[in-house]
C-alpha cells in the first residue's frame, strides 16, 4: 500500500514515523525545505519530498496516480480541502483523509465528497462536554470509510433510554448497540438488557442518522 502524507507539522511527522516504522511505503510532502530536511533526518530522505501538495504537477511527481491513500494534515483547512478534492477527482485515489482544524468546516468537506475527516478540536470539545455532563454522544471512531460512526454515551438521569430494555428502543435504521460498560463490567447487548443510569453505551450508527441517535440517547434540554 502506497500512502502520500501532505504536511510536515507535528501531526504529519508523528504519523509518518509510525507508518514508516510499521513498514508502509510512504511519502511525506512538505513545502518548507528546512522542515523537510529535518523530517528526512528522522524518517529517511527517500520518504520525504519538498513541494506544495496543492499543485497538480507536484502531486504527479509524488505519485498521487498510484497512491492507495492520501492524507492531508496541513495547518490550513483550505489546503487540506484542495489536496483531498484533487486526489479524488483528478487522480481517483480511493481513500482520502483530511485534518480539519475548524470543526465548522467539516460540513463543507462532506459536501464536496470528503467524508473521512478528523477534527482534534471537535474531539477535545466533546470530551470536555462529557466530563461536565453525561448524556453527551461522543464520536470515537469511524468504519466503512467514514460512512459509519462509532459513538459512546454515558446515560444520565434524564436520558430517555435509561430504565428501558434494549428490545423496547426505537433506534435509527441500521444502528446497533454493540457494548455496555457498567462500572468495571462489560455487558453483552441483547434484547433483555435493562439500560441503567451510569451505563456507558457504545453504538455503531450510519453517519446520516447520527443526529437521530443523539435524540434517542440524550434528553432535550429545557
Amino acid at each position: 500500500m502506497y500512502m502520500v502524507l501532505v504536511g510536515g507539522g507535528n501531526v504529519g511527522l508523528n504519523l509518518a514515523k509510525r507508518l514508516v516504522n510499521q513498514g508502509h511505503e510512504l511519502l511525506l510532502m512538505e513545502k518548507d525545505s528546512r522542515t523537510a530536511a529535518r523530517i528526512a533526518e528522522q524518517i529517511g530522505e527517500e520518504n520525504v519530498m519538498v513541494g506544495d501538495g496543492c499543485e497538480m504537477l507536484t502531486q504527479k511527481d509524488a505519485g498521487f496516480g498510484r497512491a492507495d491513500v492520501v492524507v492531508a494534515v496541513t495547518g490550513e483547512d483550505e489546503d487540506n480541502m484542495v489536496i483531498c478534492q484533487m486526489a479524488k477527482m483528478v487522480w481517483n485515489v480511493e481513500r482520502v483523509l483530511a485534518r480539519v482544524n475548524d470543526p465548522d468546516h467539516e460540513e463543507i468537506f462532506r459536501k464536496i465528497g470528503i467524508d473521512e475527516t478528523v477534527s482534534a478540536t471537535g474531539i477535545i470539545y466533546a470530551l470536555l462536554e462529557q466530563q461536565i455532563s453525561p448524556d453527551v454522544v461522543l464520536p470515537i471512531g469511524a468504519l466503512a470509510r467514514g460512512n459509519l460512526e462509532v459513538v459512546e454515551v454515558e446515560l444520565g438521569n434524564r436520558s430517555p433510554i435509561a430504565g428501558h430494555k434494549v428490545r423496547d428502543l426505537t433506534l435509527p435504521p441500521s444502528t446497533n448497540l454493540i457494548w455496555v460498560l457498567r462500572g468495571d463490567q462489560g455487558l453483552a447487548v441483547n434484547g433483555d438488557l435493562d439500560l441503567q443510569v451510569g451505563d456507558m453505551v457504545v453504538a455503531v450508527v450510519p453517519r446520516d442518522h447520527a443526529d437521530e441517535l443523539r435524540e434517542t440517547f440524550v434528553a432535550t434540554k429545557a
